[in-house]
């Protein structure tokens, strides 16, 4: 009894499961997987990283170069550039006094310029007229909402300069003067650079590209 006993013992199979078999290769796994898990843990992906504004830039580009531009979407986008435009002009009086014979170039736009400027808050009534009824309304074509959109972004900008000479205070005698008149001049120059190229772009059909000002108006369409 005794031997049958122990010979029944011996039968019992091993329930220790085998931990590795050394005659199977090591398989790398694309995947950790536990036996606590119901399902494997994958590695997440890596985001991309860099060009995503001017990826943003392009497709909105891609979108209003699919179809011709009408004359209406035209002229809505070269007027937007009037708002950047009168706000650029009072930087160019150092530069109009030194040279006044460049002052007939803006004579035809001093009856713009009082209208502009006889109605209270009018830069803020237009920026704001700009971005919420024009930018934010699907209504008006991509076309017209991102020249809407880099003509607003191109007005905070023109606006920076002012903000600066009123927390530095450069004054109003010797190097800090000659500061003052060279950064009107530049803003001037600039201003005009942009309203001239963007508003010639907009009569023709093209699409206008400010550096680093499309990027953050692309963003935003």
């Amino acid at each position: 009894m005794a031997f049958i006993s122990l010979l029944r013992f011996s039968q019992i199979p091993n329930s220790r499961p085998a931990i590795l078999n050394a005659k199977q290769p090591y398989r790398a796994a694309s995947s950790f997987s536990s036996p606590f898990l119901a399902f494997p843990i994958k590695p997440l992906p890596v985001p991309e990283c860099g060009g995503s504004s001017r990826k943003k830039f392009s497709t909105v580009a891609a979108r209003m170069s699919s179809s011709p531009t009408p004359a209406t979407d035209r002229l809505a986008s070269a007027a937007a550039y009037a708002l950047p435009f009168f706000n650029a002009l009072p930087y160019g009086r150092f530069l109009l006094s030194q040279y006044p014979s460049l002052r007939f170039l803006f004579e035809p736009l001093i009856p713009l310029l009082s209208l502009y400027h006889s109605i209270p808050f009018a830069s803020f009534v237009a920026f704001f007229g700009l971005y919420l009824g024009v930018v934010r309304n699907p209504i008006f074509s991509d076309y017209v909402r991102f020249n809407a959109m880099q003509a607003v972004t191109l007005d905070v900008l023109l606006a920076l300069p002012v903000l600066f000479a009123k927390i530095f205070n450069p004054g109003r005698s010797g190097l800090g003067l000659k500061f003052t008149v060279w950064g009107h001049h530049a803003v001037f120059v600039f201003g005009c650079f942009c309203f001239v190229y963007a508003f010639l772009s907009c009569v023709l059909g093209k699409t206008p590209y400010l550096p680093f000002i499309a990027d953050a108006a692309g963003r935003q369409v």
